[in-house]
């Protein structure tokens, strides 16, 4: 390990012990506001003390002009709620409240922060001796100026960490690393317009921009578009793009994307996208007739193809698109989505297919897919799909939690985009094939890659069958709840036309 990674491991390890500080009668999503709240604080706090000195020095009188800040991307930090103002107070009973203050302070001089801030430091379940504990632990270890690459590295690993603890809960804000590069790496992104329906805590943008810049592009070249339904989250993508320096639009404020798109004119270069998984009250009774709906209505109990054709529809006509979803909409046939499915298939839309090991995510065991959209395929690949079989990759390490390796994940990427590009491909026995529509017809329009690719008798063992028998026992699942939940709707039916049934 080197000097640099063995640094900012430790970086990682002093930022989260000094979360560990808070712990006691809140929850982890409590918390997390709190602890993540104060990180941004501080940083957007020491880069205007940075650009105030400088102004200073210059002795132009230009230090308290707010242009000269907001022309830098600096907020403006009036005098009474800069950090180092408030540790002036870090030791009194009052010191949740003086945040409090302050943060309504930043938020008068910059509206566009309104409501970004949590504001609930004075409240009882947070135990003003630990703030201050954790503001001092703060202001000892984490220098926001010498260590700002690595303050935007740990704020992700903090973000993880939550994710860890929170479990089911954390797919609202927080999409493993590894399933995102694979996302990332696979869609090529060079340049052009980013969008991502459903952002989260904004990783899609983060690890997009990191890919464009080590293969030496730049973040410039890229301009990204967001949208997040949830108000605590979108708060948090807001906190986590700024400490990464990246500038997006995420709208005003947060709002659905099916209900209220805010971008209702985009066509996106590339589209990613971690929807949740199987939604099934999203809004489809106010949305029948939509214009986004070109392949189909999708059925109200589950908004995976309306995920799906919203994303198709906000794609320009040259874009690609890599979403990741539930193994379920490979084959359901539930409320018509088997000919929604059908249609996207027969449109020639469908690049890849690929399913992914279970167990990566930390809010469901069931392994998921990656669908990839390409409205602009290479004539050789015209009528053609990629499926890739990536079930057996992913590294346990003796956790439950699966990991993708940087290795695999680069086997994955590279396999789509040799095919894309026709460089090279071939088929491999047991991990992928190339097949066409006709095939897929012959499925019954099923999308499922192990469908497709010869497996050979070597590969075969006991983890891959507990693997198969995991994915078919939850399609049973969700077909016998979607049947129920059909049921209890026809009952209801009867009961208002007056049948006692």
């Amino acid at each position: 390990m080197s000097d640099n990674s063995l640094r900012v491991n430790q970086f990682k390890a002093t930022l989260w012990a000094a979360a560990d500080t808070l712990r006691g009668n809140m929850d982890p999503s409590e918390y997390k506001q709190v602890f993540l709240g104060l990180i941004f604080l501080k940083y957007i706090s020491e880069r205007f003390e940075r650009k105030y000195e400088e102004l200073k020095s210059e002795n132009l009188g230009y230090e308290n002009n707010k242009d000269e800040y907001t022309s830098c991307g600096i907020y403006f930090i009036p005098s009474n709620a800069r950090w180092s103002t408030i540790m002036e107070h870090c030791d009194t009973p009052y010191i949740g409240q003086y945040i409090d203050d302050a943060i309504r302070y930043i938020e008068r001089d910059n509206p566009e922060l309104k409501g970004v801030l949590p504001k609930y430091y004075a409240r009882a379940e947070l135990d003003q001796n630990r703030l201050t504990t954790l503001m001092r632990q703060f202001d000892t270890y984490l220098d926001t100026e010498a260590d700002s690459d690595m303050l935007s590295v740990a704020y992700e690993y903090c973000l993880a960490k939550f994710a860890e603890q929170e479990g089911r809960r954390a797919g609202e804000f927080y999409t493993p690393a590894g399933i995102v590069n694979v996302l990332v790496q696979s869609l090529d992104i060079k340049d052009g317009r980013l969008y991502d329906p459903c952002c989260g805590s904004g990783g899609m943008f983060i690890h997009a921009i990191r890919d464009i810049i080590n293969h030496q592009g730049s973040k410039n070249d890229i301009s990204c578009y967001g949208q997040e339904s949830n108000p605590t989250t979108w708060k948090m993508c807001l906190m986590n793009l700024a400490i990464h320096g990246i500038e997006a639009d995420v709208g005003k404020y947060n709002a659905d994307s099916f209900l209220q798109d805010l971008h209702p004119g985009l066509k996106a270069d590339f589209i990613l996208a971690s929807p949740p998984f199987n939604m099934s009250e999203w809004g489809a009774e106010r949305l029948w007739g939509d214009v986004r709906w070109q392949y189909g209505t999708p059925p109200a109990g589950n908004a995976n193809y309306a995920w799906l054709q919203h994303m198709i529809y906000h794609s320009a006509p040259e874009g690609r698109i890599g979403v990741i979803l539930s193994n379920g909409s490979l084959t359901s046939q539930s409320g018509g989505e088997d000919q929604i499915r059908k249609n996207i298939v027969c449109a020639d839309l469908v690049e890849c297919i690929i399913s992914m090991p279970s167990h990566l995510f930390y809010n469901t065991a069931i392994p998921v897919c990656l669908w990839f959209i390409n409205k602009a395929k290479k004539p050789c690949r015209k009528g053609n799909v990629l499926f890739v079989d990536a079930r057996a990759l992913a590294d346990t390490s003796g956790r439950t939690k699966k990991e993708l390796t940087a290795d695999q994940i680069t086997q994955i990427s590279n396999k789509l985009r040799s095919y894309r590009d026709d460089e090279g491909y071939q088929d491999e026995t047991g991990f992928c094939a190339a097949v066409t529509i006709q095939q897929i017809q012959e499925n019954d329009f099923s999308l499922v890659p192990s469908r497709y690719i010869r497996i050979s008798s070597s590969v075969l063992n006991m983890e891959e069958c507990q693997t198969t028998l995991s994915e078919l026992t939850q399609e049973l699942k969700d077909v016998l709840h979607e049947n129920h939940r059909l049921e209890w709707e026809l009952k209801e039916a009867l009961e208002e036309l007056g049948y006692d049934i």
